[in-house]
């Protein structure tokens, strides 16, 4: 049975720099206040009318195709992992498919959020794996500026995220690649970390109860004026739980990988953890006794860009040369859901 590689990897993000300074205009808040919570710096927001999820997506499909080798024709499949995409429906594959004006293949995406290119990797590596497809191409893209509440209410959630897209390309070798890949969900908290509004539950906040289906007003039944006024078309976090579950999921999964493959935490030459907060991945550091050179974090220049963040530190770690032919990566995310997740793979 072949094995999967990454044949070819590229990143984007945009060139608008804003630093925890410039949120202040906005929000009552301070770069000592955000350093100290999350580690974060400054992040990344797409301009507001020229660059989407999906425009940014390309960007980074461009370069890793180039860096494997192959072009947009060569694509068999296309998995896109997003919570911000383009549209509600459809999905920001097919949107890749015509952009790139690639042949009528398959597209998938993932919603799993911030381990949705974990998700993704799993899914892409059962297909090569099988034989089914020779050249997947995996993306991870945010635009979460658009959807942010740049107001002091807001604050504990806005200051974190950024936007930006990382991408690989996925192909079969005979050497050792992939090695394995752990999956989990734990539904019992999913309001801990969620965007409530607008969804298909919503016909609960209408303003006016109506007494049959025929009744209700059509345009409340999915997005009505009183959530905006309300604030629920925002997301929201319950900060200290997110963090509780994270530091003890986030050491689970890592150690299930490498107890598959009969490995130790010493083993590991890099691990590159989804950058949700700095403050969580130190704490997952600490707890596998990793030195500073086994973890690559960059959240302090690009903030939280979920589904995107573990392709964009892959790819700025390996530009780097932190990534060396037969190293040991380990990748791990945990987000909304809750999902957690690992890969693991042998550069």
């Amino acid at each position: 049975m072949p094995q999967t590689k990454i044949a070819g990897i590229g990143k984007y993000v945009p060139e608008n720099v804003v630093t925890n300074n410039d949120l202040t205009a906005f929000i009552d808040t301070s770069d000592e206040w955000i350093q100290e919570r999350t580690g974060i710096k400054e992040r990344r927001y797409a301009h507001r009318t020229d660059e989407t999820t999906t425009t940014m997506a390309v960007k980074a499909a461009e370069i890793a195709l180039q860096r494997a080798g192959i072009t947009a024709q060569e694509v068999d499949f296309i998995i896109f992992a997003t919570l911000s995409p383009d549209y509600y429906f459809p999905g920001c594959g097919v949107l890749v498919q015509r952009a790139m004006k690639m042949k009528e293949i398959g597209a998938l995406d993932i919603r799993n959020q911030c381990s949705g290119f974990v998700y993704a990797i799993s899914v892409a590596d059962q297909f090569i794996k099988t034989g089914m497809y020779k050249n997947i191409l995996v993306i991870g893209s945010e635009k979460h500026s658009f959807g942010l509440d740049f107001s002091t209410r807001g604050r504990n959630i806005s200051v974190i995220f950024g936007d930006g897209a990382g991408a690989v390309v996925l192909q079969p070798t005979e050497q050792p690649g992939i090695l394995s890949t752990h999956l989990h969900s734990d539904g019992d908290s999913a309001e801990v970390l969620a965007m409530y509004n607008p969804g298909t539950h919503a016909n609960h906040w209408v303003d006016t109860p109506v007494a049959t289906f025929d009744d209700a007003p059509r345009g409340e039944m999915f997005m009505s004026h009183s959530m905006i006024d309300s604030a629920q078309n925002f997301p929201y976090m319950d900060g200290p739980a997110v963090f509780k579950k994270a530091v003890v999921k986030f050491p689970e999964v890592i150690m299930e990988a490498l107890h598959q493959n009969n490995l130790q935490t010493s083993d590991i030459d890099l691990l590159i953890p989804h950058q949700a907060n700095l403050r969580i991945a130190q704490f997952v550091q600490q707890k596998l006794q990793l030195s500073d050179d086994k973890v690559f974090n960059n959240i302090e220049k690009y903030g939280n860009t979920t589904a995107a963040s573990i392709p964009i530190a892959l790819c700025e770690a390996w530009e780097a040369g932190k990534i060396k032919e037969g190293d040991l990566v380990c990748l791990a995310a945990f987000g909304s859901g809750f999902t957690w997740g690992s890969a693991l793979l042998r550069w």
